[in-house]
């Protein structure tokens, strides 16, 4: 798990849960292991320590900090065919990071963490503009998504809409999507007014997803979140392939 809290794991408890309850049902074991994002910003070369794990996720946060290290860590997943899952900010970073390594636009970063960039591909809400008060003004609970039939996300979740839980400021600026959709990033789920963009995939990857919203919030035992159960499948594929 590649974050910016990792010295604080209790900060990613929603997250450990929701693999625990997909490793579950598969009757397999997970060993998690968090990696500061710093490390990768100091010197690239850390980035080859991440070849020893099977599977990459990014969970959410908020600040500038250690960001470019999650970007570079997004990109080694994407290069490197390595399972991937972006959360929330880890999903606005996985864009990011996609914009700059394959879409040639160096500058791309969030409204929120460079106000001044030329290419905003975070940007945020309309709704949270004119709120000074940042406390309590996000775009908080659950809210319908549609996802695109033929999809990944829609294979996962078998239906046409879903009802997943946010807590977000941000959100991707659609004014890139044809930019991203040309270089082979499918935009698989959107909110029910069409504004909003929830779900990223590459369909040319073992597993690469990322999410605005939060899916370890319904995960329950017995129950796994099924993002969180597919990621599992393509770790414990990729892991198989290995041995083999």
């Amino acid at each position: 798990m590649v974050g910016k809290y990792v010295s604080l794991t209790d900060s990613y408890v929603s997250v450990n849960e929701a693999l625990s309850h997909a490793a579950a049902g598969m009757n397999c074991n997970i060993k998690l292991e968090w990696v500061e994002s710093e490390d990768f910003e100091n010197d690239k070369e850390n980035l080859k320590k991440l070849d020893k794990y099977d599977g990459i996720i990014v969970p959410g946060g908020f600040g500038k900090r250690g960001t470019d290290g999650i970007m570079l860590a997004a990109d080694y997943a994407r290069k490197n065919s390595m399972p991937f899952l972006g959360l929330c900010f880890g999903f606005q970073l996985a864009l990011i990071a996609f914009a700059r390594y394959v879409c040639g636009l160096e500058d791309a970063n969030s409204i929120e963490l460079d106000p001044k960039t030329k290419n905003p591909i975070i940007n945020i809400l309309p709704s949270q503009k004119k709120i000074k008060e940042k406390g309590g003004s996000m775009r908080l609970g659950g809210h319908d998504i549609e996802l695109v039939k033929g999809t990944l996300a829609h294979n996962i979740y078998g239906k046409d809409i879903i009802r997943q839980r946010h807590r977000h400021r941000f959100e991707f600026n659609k004014e890139y999507q044809k930019l991203f959709e040309e270089n082979d990033i499918t935009l698989s789920g959107f909110s029910d007014d069409g504004r909003r963009t929830e779900i990223l995939e590459i369909l040319d990857h073992p597993f690469y997803m990322a999410t605005q919203y939060h899916p370890e919030f319904l995960s329950r035992p017995g129950e796994p979140e099924p993002i969180y159960n597919n990621f599992i499948k393509a770790v414990i594929e990729k892991k198989n392939s290995i041995k083999k």
